[in-house]
């Protein structure tokens, strides 16, 4: 039954449409249960047209899963020969959101026709012969070889390498009398979403959180208003608009992209790749309050700085975060952790001190602005003297909202992140040239 044969159903009296209720039975109750064309929004169904790839912009909680794991169950269930690939940012979101999720493939499967999911072999099979396989976009080669008839990639925009990772799943979709991806991703500003934004082939889908509001948490669309509406976080995270690059950042998206490395090319034998590491601490001014931003960086042995990890937390204690930055020193072996000490350094030192006593701690004192603090860093990013090991999406969005000459315009009230990333590099690779109020290690 077409969706407009269901919506003249749907303006029946609530008495004759029991009636057709009792005559279906529960076979057919719960047949109409699991129909998605019936429950979908018209923005969550596959757009008409001669459409190669189908681009789903939109805001967090839109049901975007949803509508990649309906769109997977349907060309399995009718095309026993579709041999789909599904493709997260790494092979365990794939897994546990695409798969294992609320809304993944296993979730939303009628009884009668659920798929059989082999884990260690990363591959559903359904009972009409169709299969699909998992792939991690952080191991981009892994989708050099397969071929498929069809793709749904997740959340692109967080994919690191992922012009890589993009360029082989496209050259792998050569199965089949009409081979599509549909690429589902709350956007970002990221180089391969401006690549696909009008492209030809390409069918977009934009939606708002908000358009969900009947399936999302009591309460949740008024806060996200209250705290984030009118804010370029908003504007990206929940109304889903793909936020141009503001004139004059220290950084851009793709000065990010070309200094972006994966991790299995900085270790040989099992040696270090790293002469010195560091934890970046920048503290929140209120116990509770902001995100305490804490960066691991590394000098590498090749004399280049490599972003390692980005374990910044938010809503802790202090002594929440000292804890945190101690288990990331003690993870990566790091010889110094720096905090800012501006907002009560003895506070900062204390705390960390009695997180673990022999913790080599060494406050810093912000002289300048934080734009004259990141431009000599951003400086060695353009030099090509900084890697990021992986991508740090959040990390990312603050960097690209630093302004030449000061403010700030990116995601959250304060670039923590960004700031602890500062502190990393000008103690690893600046030290007094770049007048921090620090010496070199």
């Amino acid at each position: 039954m077409s969706r407009s044969q269901w919506e003249e159903l749907a303006s029946w009296p609530p008495e004759k449409l029991d009636a057709l209720l009792d005559q279906l039975g529960e076979a057919g109750r719960e047949t109409l249960l699991h129909d998605w064309v019936v429950h979908a929004r018209p923005d969550q169904l596959p757009p008409p047209g001669d459409w190669r790839v189908w681009l789903m912009l939109a805001g967090r909680g839109f049901g975007k899963t949803r509508s990649g794991a309906e769109w997977v169950r349907a060309i399995a269930e009718r095309n026993g020969g579709a041999r789909i690939a599904l493709v997260g940012a790494t092979l365990m979101e794939a897994r546990s959101v695409m798969v294992e999720g609320e809304s993944g493939l296993l979730a939303i499967a009628p009884r009668w026709d659920r798929p059989l999911w082999h884990p260690a072999l990363k591959r559903l099979i359904w009972k009409s012969g169709a299969q699909a396989m998992l792939y991690g976009a952080a191991e981009p080669e892994s989708l050099r070889g397969p071929q498929f008839t069809h793709a749904w990639a997740d959340e692109l925009a967080k994919w690191p390498y992922a012009e890589a990772a993009w360029d082989n799943l496209m050259l792998g979709l050569r199965l089949g009398d009409q081979p599509r991806v549909l690429a589902t991703t709350t956007p970002r500003p990221v180089p391969l979403l401006r690549r696909l934004v009008g492209q030809s082939g390409v069918a977009m889908t934009r939606g708002r959180t908000h358009d969900n509001r009947m399936h999302l948490a009591r309460g949740f669309l008024a806060a996200m208003e209250q705290d984030y509406g009118g804010t370029a976080l908003g504007r990206q995270e929940l109304d889903g608009e793909l936020i141009d690059e503001p004139e004059g950042a220290l950084w851009t998206r793709a000065l990010i992209e070309r200094c972006r490395v994966r991790r299995d090319v900085l270790w040989n034998d099992g040696d270090s790749a790293f002469s010195r590491v560091v934890v970046a601490v920048d503290p929140p001014a209120s116990a509770g309050g902001d995100a305490c931003g804490i960066i691991v960086a590394g000098l590498g042995v090749d004399g280049i700085g490599y972003v390692i990890e980005d374990a910044t937390v938010g809503g802790l204690s202090p002594d929440g975060w000292a804890a945190r930055v101690v288990a990331a020193a003690a993870r990566h072996g790091a010889d110094r952790v720096v905090a800012e000490a501006n907002n009560g350094g003895a506070m900062v030192e204390s705390v960390l001190r009695a997180a673990e006593a022999d913790l080599p701690v060494r406050l810093v004192h912000a002289s300048r602005s934080k734009s004259a603090r990141a431009e000599p860093v951003a400086a060695l990013y353009e030099r090509g003297r900084v890697r990021h090991i992986g991508a740090f999406p959040a990390l990312e969005d603050q960097l690209c909202g630093m302004m030449i000459g000061g403010g700030y315009e990116g995601p959250g009230r304060s670039p923590d992140r960004a700031d602890a990333l500062v502190w990393a590099f000008a103690a690893l690779m600046l030290g007094r040239r770049a007048e921090y109020g620090i010496r070199p290690l």
